[in-house]
């Protein structure tokens, strides 16, 4: 298993990697316990120098495994930060049922961070060196991924990679059209460009030729990922599946966080399945060929997840908002992995917007939808000014769809319970909140200001 998503997620690295602090941001984003192992041994035996000093090196490794092991004999997925040396104890970390992650640190910067410190094992420049590159290669062996900041150790709790998309492999390999004839991919099974229905899902469901040890690869954006990773989910009751997203919608939201769907006439991804693919492969060289109304799908989500972040994530290069944006959704994700809690502040926008896109029978572009669903739900929430930077960046215009069919479609909203609508707003940037409090004729009157 290549992700965090039901186990605990391990910390190694040499000392001064900045585990401790690392590890306690990655825990909280996560909303899971932290244990830092060194800590939990100075709360029962003192001080570690003092423990090295009367004890020695072996008997403090000695004390170490039975803490790591403690720590990770917990039913609930924590995050813990090992010492340095634990790589030293024979088999420890490969025991474990644990992602195990590497957060690097060169030893220059390690060196700086602890010289002067009472480490016991950081007085001798020369010998920690030395150390440093004996214990490199232990590292390599242990490590399932490697990180160099909190972003990083949650993508790889999500099991997200950045890397070239040739990289994914699997027994299957389905992939939109369009991706397939600009990238010469030589798939097992062509999607048309768009489409998650119930007949394509059947189809594809009908020509697979798989058993349940294998693997289905996903290369395209949102409507495929979303739609192979349905089919992965129910053929022979779930295979494991790679997400291979091409567009900006898939690399920052679509193809994240483990929801997998198809359409129905009545609506947007009314039949689906909670599936976490084993990994996530993000190639941004991908976006290179994604014409200009796709990336401003894209954009629009970009810009959602800067407001719920409290982040202008969209003044960043296009490779460094993708990452954060990823990173943000995948921690949200990782901590409410069956949308009942946390997760549903990712629908910022997107009551309006889904009503609009059902309204126009799917002719209403989704990034235009969102775009106008975020200008609603901010004018909702009193945030006028951040209305205004969304209106300026996205440059949404209202809409021609029948108004009675969009206040129909958004009663429907999946999300609403026992008929109340339920919104997301924000109090302020990276402040949301979820309520079905606001008066039906004013989210009515709001709607009706989206529509030509």
């Amino acid at each position: 298993m290549a992700h965090a998503l039901d186990r605990h997620l391990v910390l190694v690295g040499y000392m001064g990697a900045g585990k401790t602090t690392v590890g306690a941001d990655v825990a909280a984003r996560l909303g899971r316990p932290f244990h830092d192992v060194d800590r939990v041994i100075e709360s029962t035996y003192g001080e570690i120098w003092d423990l090295f000093a009367t004890e020695g090196e072996s008997a403090f490794r000695e004390i170490e495994a039975g803490f790591v092991r403690e720590a990770c004999a917990g039913r609930d997925p924590s995050v813990i930060a090992v010492g340095g040396g634990a790589v030293e104890s024979r088999n420890l970390l490969e025991e474990l049922d644990a992602l195990v992650v590497l957060l690097d640190v060169d030893v220059d910067t390690a060196w700086e961070r602890v010289r002067g410190s009472r480490r016991p094992l950081a007085r001798d420049e020369a010998e920690f060196r030395e150390r440093f590159r004996r214990r490199a290669p232990l590292y390599e062996s242990v490590a399932d991924a490697r990180a160099e900041d909190p972003d990083g150790v949650v993508l790889a709790a999500a099991g997200i990679r950045f890397a070239a998309h040739g990289e994914a492999t699997g027994e299957a390999l389905v992939v939109d059209r369009r991706v397939a004839e600009l990238y010469g991919l030589s798939a097992t099974h062509l999607l048309p460009p768009g489409e998650k229905s119930l007949a394509e899902a059947e189809r594809l469901w009908r020509s697979l030729s798989v058993d349940r040890s294998s693997t289905l690869v996903a290369v395209g954006g949102g409507s495929t990922t979303d739609l192979a990773g349905f089919v992965a989910a129910t053929y022979m009751r779930g295979i494991d599946w790679v997400a291979v997203p091409s567009t900006l919608v898939g690399q920052v939201d679509a193809a994240i966080g483990g929801k997998t769907a198809v359409d129905l006439p009545e609506g947007k991804n009314l039949v689906g399945a909670f599936h976490w693919p084993e990994q996530t492969v993000i190639d941004t060289s991908l976006l290179e060929t994604l014409p200009e109304t796709e990336r401003q799908d894209g954009l629009a989500e970009v810009v959602k997840t800067g407001l719920l972040a409290g982040r202008p994530l969209w003044e960043l290069d296009t490779p460094e908002y993708v990452r954060a944006c990823a990173a943000f959704k995948a921690a949200i994700c990782l901590r409410d992995p069956l949308d009942r809690g946390d997760r549903a502040q990712l629908n910022l926008g997107h009551t309006f917007a889904h009503a609009l896109e059902a309204a126009s029978g799917y002719r209403v572009p989704h990034g235009q939808a969102v775009a106008l669903g975020l200008a609603a739900a901010l004018r909702v929430s009193g945030l006028d000014a951040e209305a205004r930077t969304v209106e300026e960046l996205l440059s949404p215009t209202p809409v021609d769809v029948d108004r009675d069919a969009a206040w129909a479609a958004l009663q429907r909203d999946k999300k609403s319970i026992d008929g109340h609508i339920r919104l997301v707003l924000l109090e302020a940037p990276g402040m949301p909140f979820v309520t079905s409090d606001v008066e039906p004729e004013r989210v009515r009157a709001v709607l009706d200001a989206l529509i030509a």
